[in-house]
């Protein structure tokens, strides 16, 4: 079983790789980019019958910063 975690910064909270990848992008003439948020996605190969739960644990307790970031878990 493999489950895909998506952690992104939480909304108001300064995001300078994000900033600094629009500014990177502005310099190459992508005009049009107002803002950038940069997050992570960490897959887990897992053993069957893992429930969401358990995924949820393990992101409250050591994947996610959630006092900034927020997640979302995808089974797949």
């Amino acid at each position: 079983m493999k489950a895909r975690v998506h952690i992104m910064l939480k909304t108001g909270v300064l995001d300078p790789q994000g900033e600094a990848v629009r500014h990177a992008l502005g310099s190459l003439g992508f005009d049009g980019v107002n803002s950038v948020r940069q997050g992570k996605v960490i897959e887990l190969d897992l053993a069957d019958g893992t429930d969401e739960a358990t995924i949820n644990d393990m992101c409250e307790r050591l994947l996610a910063n959630t006092v900034i970031e927020s997640y979302r878990v995808e089974i797949l």
